[in-house]
């Protein structure tokens, strides 16, 4: 029992270590744009609207006009920006009110 418990440990430390050297390296890449020549920032046109219920339980929605979002080309968020492919999976976002 003991040896599975230090296994478990080990693939776990192991694992989280390796998640920290991707973050790290899609850091470093985009920060020091890691190749020079490759762009990081792009644009996804998004399309937002509301959806109000309403007091007799339907729904009413309010649509926003398209606009363009500001996304990084990387495998996870830096800058305050959401990355591209995140984006362009999410390009309808529905805010429920």
């Amino acid at each position: 029992m003991k040896r599975a418990l230090t296994i478990f440990k080990l693939a776990l430390l192991t694992a989280v270590l390796l998640l920290a050297a991707v973050y790290v390296g899609d850091y470093c890449a985009v920060r020091y744009r890691i190749p020079r020549s490759r762009n990081f920032w792009g644009t996804v046109t998004t399309q937002r609207y509301y959806s109000v219920t309403q007091k007799n339980r339907s729904s009413e929605f309010y649509f926003d006009p398209p606009r363009q979002a500001v996304c990084v080309h990387s495998l996870f968020p830096h800058f305050g920006s959401p990355p591209c492919w995140y984006l362009n999976r999410k390009k309808i976002q529905r805010v429920s009110l």
